[in-house]
């Protein structure tokens, strides 16, 4: 029979001569005893339930503490790595850029090189071509001199043969 605190507080025993029933008052406390007894079996079981459950509860707390803190660990290594590269790409476009720049300011400078060497075979040109006159002329005036004497000395051969 199970007791309730209540049954307990109200239970009265039926007196007789000489006070209560002794049997009724001895079963009582078997009965209250036995409760008891396994009532207190019963709260040992639930202690070391409530420890197992406690002990799971703290290592399942632990547990769930790990996986956070791997997880924001896990999130800060992501945004090292992506602020790690985009630093990286950052830096290879500068350098590229820079060496793209580079390559133009080479280009400038030689295509400004060839125009100046353009330039300068130009006046090259023009001054070999106004000595080439100059001599083809100075060279047409020997002839034209030369020409001159042979029809000089053909005219003075030809008057020693007419007046002999």
């Amino acid at each position: 029979m199970d007791w309730k605190p209540l049954e307990l507080e109200s239970r009265r025993f039926r007196t007789r001569w000489r006070g209560y029933d002794r049997r009724e008052v001895e079963l009582f406390l078997q009965q209250t005893a036995e409760t008891l007894q396994r009532l207190q079996v019963e709260n040992g079981q639930l202690r070391k339930e409530m420890q197992q459950l406690s002990r799971e509860l703290a290592d399942y707390k632990d547990r769930d503490k790990t996986i956070r803190n791997v997880l924001l660990s896990a999130q800060k290594a992501t945004e090292q790595v992506k602020a790690n590269a985009e630093k990286e790409a950052k830096l290879i476009v500068s350098e590229a850029e820079l060496k793209a720049e580079k390559i133009l300011q080479g280009a400038h400078q030689r295509l400004s090189q060839l125009h100046e060497d353009i330039l300068e075979l130009k006046r090259q040109r023009t001054q070999l071509e106004t000595k080439l006159r100059s001599t083809i002329e100075t060279y047409r005036q020997l002839l034209d001199l030369e020409k001159d004497d042979e029809t000089e000395a053909e005219l003075e051969n030809k008057v020693k043969f007419l007046n002999p």
